[in-house]
């Protein structure tokens, strides 16, 4: 799944830059969305995986509509691909099973251009890269300097970015870049255990509430980092903690974006919808303390009651006993191996 979601970003933005119609327009392109925060689970039955790839172009939006910004992408998407949609802030492409979304931005200011192509952004980096490499130096390069511009204050982390809303016709703001560094700080924060934290409630979520579809999947995402605690020693901690912590939100919370904090990020969830996943979190998070209590005294209730959390699926097994694939908790456990929940 991961090569082809590889695959499938690396082909379109390998076009962006060489083909004639974007060639002339495209500053740089680079990742977004949960792959490049490297918090995607595996879809479930039926659905695909998707990627996000933002196109930074040279498009002044002061001089060219959203509309028209639109306008200027779609001969580029119908000339490669068979199967794709103009969405409200982007456009959707549809492979065999990958999903992509390219979002186009407005120009940002000259330091932004430079910030942008300098950190090299378009070798399509994720989280997950970083992650192999150490949490702490990862990287002796731009790339690193980069995400610990926070320190010098630089432009970046102050202007998101513009991009164009075809059905309200205007320019919106984002900030996928300040998303991506505050997720990696995060992690670091929660000892390497956040990303999987996310990712471990969001398939609870598919599970738990399988018909509900608010909230999606970047809302519940920032409503966890807000709740989960930093200094998480495992994921389990994390998961208790940070639904333990939802649970002082009785009333639907406001919660600000990253870089862009005018926006709510829960605003398109409505108070129907949020008291339903209120009262499946006061369930559930019953059921998580339950089996993080019991992991020393008693680990078969303990894989029970994980199962009954995540819906008694096959990629979390049974019991089986010291035979049967399970370490006695007598011995150390063993430290997982990268790409564990994902």
């Amino acid at each position: 799944m991961r090569e082809e979601l590889k695959n499938a970003h690396k082909e379109l933005r390998d076009n962006l830059k060489t083909d004639d119609i974007t060639s002339t327009i495209l500053v740089d392109s680079f990742l977004q969305g949960s792959y490049a925060r490297a918090t995607c689970i595996k879809p479930q039955k039926g659905d695909k995986v998707d990627v996000d790839v933002i196109a930074v172009t040279n498009i002044n939006h002061n001089l060219v509509s959203a509309e028209d910004a639109f306008q200027k992408i779609l001969p580029f998407v119908e000339k490669y691909y068979e199967d794709f949609r103009p969405q409200k802030r982007s456009v959707g492409i549809s492979l065999d099973n990958v999903d992509v979304d390219l979002v186009i931005t407005a120009a940002p200011s000259e330091e932004v251009m430079r910030e942008i192509t300098s950190a090299r952004l378009n070798e399509g980096f994720t989280i997950d890269n970083i992650l192999e490499v150490g949490s702490i130096n990862y990287r002796n390069d731009s790339l690193s300097c980069f995400f610990n511009s926070d320190e010098s204050e630089k432009m970046w982390r102050k202007e998101p970015l513009l991009i164009p809303d075809s059905e309200e016709n205007n320019w919106f703001r984002t900030h996928p870049l300040e998303q991506i560094r505050w997720t990696k700080e995060k992690n670091r924060l929660c000892n390497d255990n956040y990303v999987n934290v996310v990712k471990a409630l969001k398939w609870w979520k598919t599970k738990a509430m399988p018909d509900a579809k608010h909230p999606k999947s970047y809302p519940l995402e920032h409503f966890i980092g807000d709740c989960c605690p930093n200094g998480i020693e495992s994921v389990a901690e994390g998961i208790v903690k940070t639904l333990e912590k939802m649970l002082c939100y009785p009333s639907k919370p406001i919660l600000n974006d990253r870089g862009v904090p005018e926006h709510d990020v829960f605003e398109s969830l409505s108070t129907e919808d949020y008291n339903k996943f209120y009262n499946t979190i006061k369930k559930y998070a019953v059921i998580a303390r339950r089996a993080y209590d019991c992991e020393e005294s008693n680990i078969e209730e303990c894989v029970c009651l994980w199962r009954e959390f995540f819906g008694n699926c096959p990629e979390f097994p049974p019991f089986r006993g010291p035979s049967g694939g399970f370490t006695p908790r007598t011995q150390k456990t063993e430290t997982l191996p990268s790409g564990r929940f994902g």
